[in-house]
C-alpha cells in the first residue's frame, strides 16, 4: 500500500526512497521554511548529503522552493500539490508569492495569498523569477500591546 506521502513524491515524478519520504515529512509537519541545517537537526539519523540531494531532486520536480530571505541560508519551502512555480520560466510573477522573515524566531513564512507585486522594469529587461521578502516579527512573537 502507498502512503500519502509517497504518492505525493511519486504525483510529482520522484522515485520514493526512505530518505526522501523522510525529508518531505519533516518539511510537512512544519509551517514555515527550512533550511538544510534545520533538516539535519530534525533529521538526525540522515547523512546530510542525503537531505541534500532529497532536496535538490524536491527542487528540480517542483515539490519545493528555495528562499533566499537574507538570514544567509537558502530555506526549503513544500509547495502546495495545485503549485506549478517555476515550471514555466515565461509565466513571470504569476505562480510566486511573498514571503515573511521573523527577525526575532527567524522562521521564513510563506505568504500564498500575497503575490510578489509587478514592478515596471526598463526597455529591454525580460523577468524570469523574482524573491519578494518582507521582514519583521510574526504573530507569534508578537510583543504583548502593553509592552509597546
Amino acid at each position: 500500500m502507498t502512503s500519502p506521502l509517497e504518492t505525493r513524491l511519486q504525483t510529482r515524478g520522484i522515485r520514493p526512497t526512505a530518505g526522501r519520504i523522510l525529508v518531505l515529512r519533516a518539511l510537512t509537519r512544519v509551517d514555515c521554511a527550512l533550511s538544510l541545517t534545520d533538516l539535519e537537526a530534525k533529521l538526525p539519523t540522515v547523512d546530510k548529503s542525503t537531505i541534500f540531494r532529497a532536496l535538490t531532486c524536491f527542487l528540480e520536480h517542483h515539490l519545493v522552493h528555495a528562499v533566499e530571505d537574507g538570514s544567509g541560508q537558502l530555506k526549503y519551502a513544500l509547495c502546495p500539490d495545485d503549485c506549478h512555480c517555476g515550471e514555466d520560466l515565461h509565466a513571470g510573477l504569476t505562480d510566486l508569492h511573498t514571503h515573511f522573515y521573523c527577525e526575532n524566531c527567524r522562521n521564513t513564512y510563506c505568504l500564498r495569498g500575497l503575490p510578489i507585486p509587478a514592478p515596471h522594469l526598463p526597455e529591454g529587461f525580460h523577468l524570469h523569477s523574482a524573491n519578494y521578502v518582507l521582514k519583521g516579527i510574526c504573530p507569534n512573537c508578537k510583543p504583548c500591546s502593553s509592552q509597546r
